[in-house]
């Protein structure tokens, strides 16, 4: 029996790891390409940060009532209901000629994305046993990394033969397949009141916005995720102003994909059989380093070596902070605990994307990267501060 209730790879499971795959497979082939296509329509560097930060911070707003569903209404109602937004809004990419149709379709494209994705997790964390949750997590986030192994270098190679429009075309039938998928899924059902959870009231508070239990997790993820918004909308931009051949950057994501990817098989074991400090202090270092590295880019070695250490860095810390907050909150708040992890991602990232396009302006795009290890340094540190003081009130 208890072989039973340990086990992670359950037909449910299976099926929401296939479709995150399709969701960020699609996902990841617009990353790199977006910013090409604003571009193309005509707008300057500043409206490239407002695309990819406008998309973030729509996410942001709907994951806190995402959060509030999930827990009350169901994991079904919002994972289907985000990704049918999600699967007519990036079909909608393609027919946005002007920026500001644009802009609106990716306002549409982060409600979509913040109600499936806080969903999806939140089905994921309650498939897998809390005593295996961090391994579990980091298989699911395997997905994703697959997809941003084969999406970029996917989308960029597909925009040199196809246009931009069948590009997202290519992209909607992506997440229509996620959403079949999501249809053969037997969710479970809601959880109740045990006598280990914090006692809630019935009825939520009036403000009801963040699991406070996973703030810690979620403010070391929205420092860390400020380099994310730096690398995912820059880079590209930064190698081919340092002369680099396109082909590098295609190079540079499948690395980097691949160094998150070995890191999922054994971050999550280790941070559920040794703890937090063992994994997050090793991957923030190495993010830091990565960072100062893209920020000097004198050759392509230095690029694939950043690619590299960013890969094993933010692979250990991701899955072990989302675990973290979610065994910190009762059950019965497991979907506002990813909600306000979510949040904090999309926050780091949309901040990122936003405040790097004006830095982008007006200094050298080496600054970037240097705000960005500094931004990850300032995570080290409260880290450090959050763990000297649970040693202290022990």
């Amino acid at each position: 029996m208890k072989k039973q209730q340990s086990r992670i790879w359950t037909k449910d499971f299976t099926m929401i790891v296939i479709a995150n795959l399709f969701i960020f497979l699609a996902f990841q082939m617009s990353i790199p390409t977006l910013p090409l296509y604003v571009r193309e329509i005509g707008a300057s560097e500043r409206f490239i940060g407002l695309v990819v930060g406008i998309f973030t911070f729509s996410a942001l707003l709907v994951r806190p009532k995402a959060g509030q569903w999930i827990d009350s209404k169901g994991r079904a109602p919002v994972f289907l209901i985000g990704l049918i937004i999600l699967t007519l809004s990036t079909y909608s990419l393609a027919v946005s000629f002007t920026i500001l149709i644009l802009l609106v379709v990716r306002v549409v494209q982060g409600v979509g994305w913040g109600l499936s994705n806080t969903a999806s997790g939140t089905v994921a964390s309650d498939l897998v046993p809390r005593d295996r949750r961090g391994e579990g997590l980091g298989y699911f986030g395997l997905s994703g990394n697959i997809a941003l192994a084969i999406g970029p270098a996917l989308g960029l190679f597909l925009v040199d033969y196809i246009s931009f429009q069948w590009l997202f075309v290519i992209c909607g039938i992506l997440t229509m397949f996620a959403l079949l998928l999501a249809l053969t899924v037997k969710y479970p059902k809601l959880e109740v009141h045990s006598d280990d959870d914090e006692k809630y009231e019935v009825a939520p508070p009036r403000f009801d916005f963040v699991e406070k239990k996973a703030l810690p997790a979620s403010t070391l993820l929205l420092f860390i995720t400020l380099a994310f918004g730096g690398i995912a909308t820059f880079l590209p931009a930064f190698t081919f102003e340092r002369g680099f051949e396109s082909h590098y950057i295609q190079i540079y994501f499948v690395i980097y994909a691949f160094a998150l990817l070995i890191t999922r098989l054994f971050a999550g074991q280790l941070y559920d059989r040794k703890g937090l400090t063992i994994v997050f202090v090793p991957g923030a270092v190495s993010i830091i380093i990565a960072m100062i590295l893209l920020a000097q880019l004198w050759n392509p070695a230095m690029l694939f070596t950043a690619a590299v250490l960013y890969g094993l860095g933010f692979g250990s810390i991701q899955p072990a902070l989302q675990a973290w907050a979610v065994n910190s909150a009762p059950n019965n708040r497991r979907g506002m605990a990813n909600a306000t992890y979510f949040s904090a991602f999309d926050l780091g990232v949309g901040c990122g994307a936003i405040l790097f396009g004006f830095v982008a302006e007006v200094f050298p795009y080496s600054m970037i990267y240097y705000l960005s290890a500094a931004s990850v340094t300032v995570a080290l540190i409260l880290f450090i501060i959050m763990r000297s003081r649970n040693k202290q009130s022990a």
